[in-house]
């Protein structure tokens, strides 16, 4: 116990005087670089002349070529000295259809109001179905709201369920000129699209 003691004591004698000598180095060292004179360097700066000679020549753009001249007016045709026993051509009027009827989706018309498709968002290819080289599709079903968005989507059939949650985003996306019945647009339940899954060569 005491010769512990006693090698504490002698490593900490050590240490203190190690430490009182590095401070002394520190403080000879601080006085000399305090007293030394620095070195000053001078900087040398040229003034460019600027140039202040401008060109107030004045330019003057050159005339435009002259226009053509007009041709001369054809003298007015003198209609009484058309022969009257001329030969004439009879030609017959074009055939005019008056029918208004316009396919559109449903069996109705266009002029009647129905829906129309305005944007369709291509869907994003699934990672898993990309990596295993899958392609297929799906049926889906949905409601077209009054305001040309598209509800309550149903997948009616799926080649494979990793392509059912990228169909339902896109179809979501869907935008759709409402049906318009006397005037008030309506809701279309039952549209049916297919979204197709197919990798490009």
């Amino acid at each position: 116990m005491i010769g512990r003691y006693a090698f504490s004591v002698a490593i900490g004698v050590v240490v203190t005087l190690s430490l009182l000598f590095v401070m002394q180095l520190l403080i000879a060292s601080g006085k000399t670089a305090l007293t030394k004179p620095r070195d000053r360097t001078n900087l040398e700066f040229v003034r460019v002349k600027r140039n202040e000679a401008l060109n107030t020549a004045d330019f003057t753009p050159e005339k435009p070529p002259k226009p053509p001249e007009t041709p001369p007016e054809t003298p007015p045709q003198d209609m009484d000295n058309m022969d009257p026993n001329a030969p004439t051509i009879n030609i017959a009027p074009p055939a005019v259809t008056t029918g208004t009827e316009i396919g559109g989706p449903g069996g109705m018309n266009i002029a009647e109001g129905d829906y129309l498709p305005i944007v369709r968002v291509a869907p994003v290819y699934p990672a898993r179905a990309l990596s295993r080289g899958l392609e297929g599709y799906v049926d889906m079903s949905f409601t077209v709201t009054t305001a040309g968005t598209v509800r309550d989507p149903v997948v009616l059939f799926s080649t494979s369920s990793l392509f059912d949650r990228a169909a339902l985003r896109a179809v979501l996306k869907f935008k759709y000129k409402p049906r318009v019945v006397d005037g008030v647009p309506v809701d279309v339940p039952g549209v049916k699209t297919r979204i197709s899954f197919q990798i490009e060569d």
